[in-house]
């Protein structure tokens, strides 16, 4: 089992399930989740599109879509217990003690209101403040987030920015009431590389200004090693490996995690082909009985295919699920070959 961190740690999620219902079926989308943030800390949660991610969060935050509902486990934020909140209760919550910073800026972003009184809207919904004060206040985040002419930015609409530039003032607005958490749900997905860099850099020297820890969510492990000093990877719906940012990258453990990391393009790699992971991610109206990553591994053992494997701990903030990490599976390998 995944060690939570600290009594005081800032947020808990506990053994978290969060189920799908479609019209015919059920998906289970978050299987068995559990990770601990604490004050300052980036925790990068990574892996391929359909793994979780955005659903853990969601269901954190409970932002799930109507099908979606939190099927077993807690969520302690702050030292709440917010698993069972009303949704007023998750009003007052988000937006003030936790915030999100959505994909896309120009869907985050009314198109028929200024940049200005998008941000002062946020103010009136969790701060008392005069109209002068969230005015004041809603340029000095302007100007916090990089953007020029605060002044003039403050009248202007989404369409009359740049990308990258509305992408700063989602993160402003996420900003206004100083959250203890800030979660970026795969923040650079709709910029340019030479922006996405950028957005990145805003955000690691936003920590050291604001006092906020960060929930980092993204498909691509190679923006993380320079913003996260945690990262957990995800693979259908339960997390496979978490670390420190050095462990996962120098003393990486399971098999999936090796596979994205070798998928990272490479600076001085002149073949011209980018390493994939064969196959595709499991089925979770389905899911396999055994490892989620077993059909894909070719290290995969016969337990593998049979068994859930269960965490090893390698160090006090390193662990594996993978049943190559269990003390006989050398033995195991031995006896049974590398593959079923």
């Amino acid at each position: 089992m995944q060690k939570w961190g600290p009594k005081m740690s800032l947020l808990e999620v506990r053994n978290l399930y969060i189920n799908l219902q479609t019209h015919d079926n059920v998906v289970q989308a978050v299987r068995g989740v559990s990770f601990s943030l604490e004050p300052k800390d980036t925790l990068a949660i990574v892996g391929e599109s359909g793994s979780g991610k955005s659903m853990t969060v969601k269901g954190v935050m409970k932002l799930l879509p109507k099908s979606g509902r939190i099927d077993a486990g807690q969520v302690i934020f702050d030292g709440r217990d917010i698993t069972n909140y009303s949704d007023r209760q998750m009003r007052g919550l988000n937006g003030s003690e936790i915030s999100m910073i959505f994909q896309d800026p120009m869907t985050s972003l009314n198109p028929t209101m200024t940049i200005g009184k998008q941000i002062m809207e946020v103010l009136r919904e969790h701060e008392k403040m005069s109209a002068h004060a969230m005015k004041e206040r809603a340029m000095e985040l302007l100007g916090l987030v990089g953007i020029s002419s605060p002044e003039k930015r403050f009248d202007q609409y989404p369409h009359q920015l740049s990308g990258g530039m509305r992408q700063r003032v989602v993160i402003a607005i996420a900003l206004a009431c100083n959250p203890k958490v800030l979660v970026a749900d795969e923040p650079t997905t709709a910029l340019d590389v030479t922006i996405q860099a950028q957005i990145l850099d805003l955000m690691k020297s936003l920590q050291s200004k604001i006092n906020t820890s960060i929930i980092l969510i993204t498909h691509n492990l190679g923006v993380v090693a320079n913003i996260a000093n945690k990262v957990a990877v995800m693979y259908g719906g339960q997390i496979v490996e978490s670390g420190t940012v050095d462990e996962i990258f120098y003393q990486t453990q399971h098999p999936y995690t090796l596979g994205l990391i070798a998928s990272i393009p490479k600076i001085h790699d002149d073949s011209g082909t980018l390493k994939t992971i064969p196959g595709t991610p499991p089925d979770l109206i389905d899911p396999p009985k055994g490892c989620p990553f077993a059909p894909r591994c070719d290290r995969a053992m016969k337990v593998c295919h049979l068994y859930p494997p269960t965490y090893t701990q390698i160090s006090d903030t390193h662990c594996s699920a993978c049943w190559l990490q269990h003390p006989y599976a050398q033995q195991a390998a031995g006896e049974e070959g590398h593959h079923e």
